[in-house]
């Protein structure tokens, strides 16, 4: 019973993140400085993981060394895009290309140096994902990393294709 007690509570945490709810726009910069609408960066996917990440947190860089390793493939079965939105202020910022280049990530790499989406979004810790369908509908969230994390992902990435 304490269990099954257990297992509901964790499906209902997991849950209230997830509410339907519409990603909100922003204007966020690339590495060399160009602004973009992040709702325009969604829609050129079917379904758009956006990871919130800084260069001091070692969750985060996991998370996206381990979703470098499946990328690839995921972009062609799901039609999924990776968006690393950094929340770097400037200093930190400065040592983001040099980062992404040594990880060899290929995701669209933005800032959110002065933190407006993410405090739109109401949220404090990192690593935070939002998995966006391709219409700006959040259709998952989850805040930190575990090793295998991405497969669950993959998971839900097959029942959404569906």
């Amino acid at each position: 019973m304490k269990k099954l007690m257990l297992l509901v509570i964790c499906f209902l945490a997991l849950t209230a993140f997830v509410d339907n709810s519409v990603f909100p726009d922003a204007t966020l910069k690339t590495m060399e400085g160009k602004s973009v609408q992040i709702k325009a960066e969604i829609s050129k996917s079917e379904f758009t993981l956006i990871s919130f990440w800084a260069t001091w947190c070692a969750p985060c860089k996991r998370e996206l060394d381990a979703l470098a390793e499946v990328y690839p493939t995921w972009q062609k079965e799901y039609n999924f895009n990776v968006i690393a939105v950094t929340v770097d202020d400037a200093r930190g910022f400065a040592k983001v290309p040099a980062l992404v280049k040594s990880k060899g990530w290929e995701y669209t790499i933005l800032s959110d140096g002065n933190q407006a989406l993410q405090q739109s979004l109401n949220f404090t810790s990192i690593p935070q994902t939002f998995l966006v369908d391709k219409e700006g509908n959040i259709v998952y969230s989850h805040t930190g990393y575990s090793p295998g994390d991405e497969f669950e992902l993959e998971d839900l990435l097959k029942k959404l294709k569906k």
